[in-house]
């Protein structure tokens, strides 16, 4: 299993509209696909602008399509700055 971290820019004029749309979705993949979700942000901004990170624990094989198709379906990028950055980590398995 996978976890997705997933940090992006924010405009501080556009967050109560984005929290409101990225809270349901994340809300949707836990109900449809049993993943654990979270949002966090970073303290403070930087010229006007939150960093923001979507976290996804233990996804699935397949779950990255899931979850990019949900991004456009909740029009997630037009309320963002920049693109959206990925990072993607596994659990260390002890050595048999």
């Amino acid at each position: 299993m996978r976890d997705l971290y997933i940090y992006y820019q924010v405009g501080e004029d556009k967050a109560i509209v984005l929290h409101g749309l990225v809270t349901a979705m994340q809300a949707r993949l836990a109900a449809a696909h049993g993943v654990a979700t979270q949002l966090k942000r970073r303290p403070g901004a930087r010229d006007g602008a939150q960093t923001w990170m979507e976290i996804y624990a233990a996804t699935a094989p397949g779950f990255d399509a899931v979850l990019a198709a949900a991004v456009e379906q909740a029009g997630l990028p037009a309320l963002t700055t920049g693109a959206r950055h990925t990072e993607i980590f596994m659990d260390i398995l002890p050595c048999a």
